[in-house]
């Protein structure tokens, strides 16, 4: 009897494993009733054990491990329901139009507290422009979190301009200002979202970024936005270690009529999650598959070379087309640190920049711009469903100056 009973559990816990295994779909405009087929040799590993690299923080487990060599492996067919996992079940929605938004963001950001294009208005309109006027624009600018190699491009721009201009009304000013401004966020950058299908796969697009910036809402809104253009959109959960991330974003999908990829268990290898995405929207022929990452510290190098995995896996069934890093606007510079590591680790393509709404920090756009060289595509100006909308300069500027 002491022989047999260890051989039960040892099968009982794996009965357990293979169950928690099964990723679940959101009922869909498709439909989806049954994936994947029959697996082939590029398929991930299973959920991973051991532990390297700790994270602090709710939600995560302690065996987070930084990838090793091996990363494909053969996995079995899995059913999956046709089913909302157990969420309440909400009316679809339909999204605001993105040409609204663009106008609702723009009229918000104008009544924000920003002090930026206010103040060096009222400094460059005084009646006598000297040295000390100037300090106060480049103090106003660095306080903007313009950074320090624009905002002396800015004031050597603006000081020319006004001493060839020579009398200035409040109008010259105005016009000056704006033209400068609008040069230095950039208007030749491409802001277009890589989010066109191609001949035989859907668009690709990661989303990554630290603790705490919003990344799931994110994603959450960007689909809205893309379902908004008749986009067929599928999400990939794999933020598989914070609480009840997967379901935040199922519910999300669900309102919009979009389906999502999860893992019903805690710590699941986040590759595996976001490769079974992809292989669905290439399995359903999807317009686009957005994968959702893990929050992650930019200096926690396990949990970075984990990210780098991720796309790794991904790039076996098809190119990443877009990878987005959410930053918080009202983090400064050190958004700038975070934008710098997460560039190195996966190659951003673009930049989500939220909580632009209330602050004067609006020059926190020409720095990361400056720094990385990659522009802003979409900025969040608000806690509302339909509340983040693509980066317009000119619209962006003239908000800054009202």
């Amino acid at each position: 009897m002491n022989d047999i009973l260890p051989i039960v559990l040892s099968i009982l816990a794996a009965l357990v494993v293979l169950g928690g295994l099964i990723p679940v779909f959101l009922r869909t405009r498709k439909n989806i009733t049954r994936y994947p087929g029959p697996r082939d040799a590029n398929d991930p590993l299973l959920p991973r054990s051991g532990s390297t690299a700790v994270e602090d923080r709710p939600g995560a487990v302690a065996d987070r491990t930084a990838p090793s060599g091996a990363d494909l492996d053969g996995l079995e067919t899995t059913e999956v329901p046709d089913n909302a996992a157990g969420l309440e079940v909400i009316p679809v929605e339909t999204p605001l139009p993105v040409a609204g938004r663009l106008v609702r963001l723009r009229e918000r950001l104008v009544r924000s507290n920003n002090v930026m294009g206010k103040g060096l208005l009222a400094l460059l309109s005084s009646d006598k422009i000297d040295e000390n006027v100037w300090d106060e624009v480049e103090e106003t600018l660095l306080l903007a979190d313009l950074g320090t190699e624009p905002t002396m491009q800015l004031v050597d721009a603006l000081r020319e301009r006004v001493k060839v201009l020579g009398t200035r009304t409040p109008e010259q000013v105005k016009l000056l200002l704006r033209e400068e401004l609008i040069k230095l966020v950039d208007p030749t950058m491409d802001r277009t979202l890589n989010v066109q299908r191609h001949a035989d796969r859907p668009a690709v697009m990661m989303v990554v970024g630290v603790n705490g910036v919003g990344k799931t809402t994110t994603v959450g809104k960007l689909a809205r936005v893309l379902v908004a253009e008749d986009k067929d959109v599928l999400l990939g959960a794999a933020d598989t270690f914070r609480a009840a991330a997967a379901e935040q974003l199922a519910t999300w999908g669900q309102r919009v009529g979009v389906p999502t990829v999860k893992s019903d268990i805690d710590g699941a290898d986040p590759a595996s999650v976001a490769y079974e995405a992809v292989k669905a929207g290439i399995d359903q022929e999807v317009d686009v598959v957005m994968i959702d990452t893990a929050g992650r510290l930019q200096n926690k190098v396990g949990l970075m070379d984990e990210l780098r995995k991720v796309k790794r896996v991904v790039e076996k069934l098809a190119e990443v087309d877009e990878v987005l890093l959410v930053l918080d606007a009202t983090t400064g510079q050190n958004g700038l640190n975070q934008a710098r590591v997460f560039s190195e680790v996966v190659n951003i393509t673009g930049i989500v920049l939220t909580k632009l709404d209330g602050t004067a920090k609006g020059g926190i756009v020409v720095a990361i711009q400056k720094t990385l060289g990659v522009p802003v595509k979409l900025i969040g100006l608000g806690e509302g469903a339909d509340d983040l909308a693509p980066f317009e300069v000119e619209g962006f500027v003239d908000a800054l100056l009202n």
